[in-house]
C-alpha cells in the first residue's frame, strides 16, 4: 500500500489549494491520521489529526484556514487550504495507520511522496 499526495504547486499569499491523498492497491479499508507537513531545516509536524471518532484537530497556526475531510470515493483524503501564508510553505504528506489488502490487515504506519506548496509573492 502507498499513499500518494498530490495537488501542491506555487500560489500567492491569500491563496487556496486542495491537496488530495489516495491510496495504490487493491485495498478495501483504511484508516487515515491526518495530514502533516515538512518545512526545510524543520520537523515534520502534524497539520490535522482524524480521530478514531471522526473528529479533526488542527494545528493552531492552521485553525479556521485548513480543513480535511474524507472523500465518498475510493478512499481518498483531502486538505483544502484558504488564506495561504508563507509559513505554510512545505512538503504536504498524508499518513494511515491501518489498511486492509486481499487477505492483509496491517497496523502500520502508512506514508508516500508529499507534495510540495509553496506560498510566495
Amino acid at each position: 500500500v502507498q499513499l500518494q499526495a498530490y495537488g501542491g504547486g506555487l500560489v500567492q499569499p491569500g491563496g487556496s489549494l486542495t491537496l488530495s491523498c489516495t491510496a495504490s492497491g487493491s485495498i478495501y479499508s483504511i484508516n487515515y491520521v491526518g495530514w502533516y507537513r515538512q518545512a526545510p531545516g524543520k520537523q515534520r509536524e502534524l497539520v490535522a489529526r482524524i480521530t478514531r471518532g471522526g473528529s479533526i484537530n488542527y494545528v493552531d497556526s492552521v485553525k479556521g484556514r485548513f480543513t480535511a475531510s474524507k472523500g465518498n470515493a475510493k478512499h481518498t483524503l483531502y486538505l483544502q487550504m484558504n488564506s495561504l501564508k508563507p509559513d505554510d510553505t512545505a512538503v504536504y504528506y498524508c499518513n494511515a495507520d491501518h489498511a486492509c489488502w486481499g487477505a492483509i490487515c496491517s497496523n502500520q504506519d502508512f506514508w508516500g511522496q508529499g507534495t510540495l506548496v509553496t506560498v510566495s509573492s
